[in-house]
């Protein structure tokens, strides 16, 4: 049997990174720097902790100004990326392609991520993730998704977006479970478009070093799903 997470080293080790990792406060709804809803990643959490102290290593809060018009919605942190450095898609290849084509299209003040408090500002966009903790190998289970799912769903009511990019089939079924659309209905697919009412949703394939070495998603096909979503804030009056 598998022992509890220490709930109290948690917090402490959450409050320590606390003033660093927070570009900004949320509320409780959309995001909890001590949450240990899901007992398997609150587990990962503290055994990293012993493996990697100089981690961030606890859930990873949104990144970007909170009345941002394009929302961002990942898989989950990376062990040493985002789970590392405290900010989506920062400190691992990952953030390469995302903030360089965010920077390109006016969306980020540096073309790179390197660390928080590293003077990066995003403009008019913010990061998230459909899961805010690290998940072993790299995968959330079903279940850990459906938990999560309520920050996402807060952080839409709470700060709506007039597009919403969704990086990967989890992102993407997020997106649809928080607005409690029907996944069949909205198919995905690499630059594929969807009106939600709400809001626009636009697909990518994940920014992953996978994706990226294989050439499942080159730089131009990344950069035109980011034109693509420049023109219609656009034509919204962004």
């Amino acid at each position: 049997m598998s022992k509890a997470p220490d709930k109290s080293a948690i917090t402490s080790a959450a409050s320590r990174w606390q003033p660093l990792a927070m570009d900004q406060q949320w509320p409780a709804k959309v995001f909890d720097v001590n949450c240990t809803a899901c007992p398997r990643l609150a587990q990962f959490h503290e055994q990293n902790r012993v493996k990697f102290p100089d981690h961030f290593n606890g859930p990873v809060p949104p990144f970007g100004p909170a009345d941002a018009d394009l929302l961002i919605v990942g898989l989950a942190p990376g062990l040493h990326g985002a789970n590392r450095s405290g900010r989506p898609f920062t400190g691992d290849f990952c953030g390469d392609l995302l903030y360089s084509t965010l920077h390109k299209f006016g969306f980020a003040s540096k073309p790179v991520s390197t660390a928080v408090g590293d003077g990066l500002v995003l403009v008019n966009a913010r990061v998230s993730n459909a899961v805010k903790c690290v998940p072993p190998e790299n995968k959330p289970t079903p279940a850990e998704v459906k938990t999560c799912n309520g920050y996402i769903a807060h952080e839409f009511n709470a700060h709506p977006p007039r597009a919403v990019l969704a990086l990967g089939l989890v992102g993407h079924q997020a997106v649809l479970k928080a607005m409690q659309l029907k996944q069949s209905a909205f198919k995905f697919g690499h630059a594929a478009e969807h009106d939600l009412g709400a809001f626009r949703l636009f697909d990518s394939y994940h920014v992953s070093r996978y994706n990226t070495q294989t050439g499942r998603l080159t730089t131009p096909m990344f950069e035109g799903v980011l034109d693509s979503i420049s023109q219609y804030l656009k034509a919204k009056g962004q």
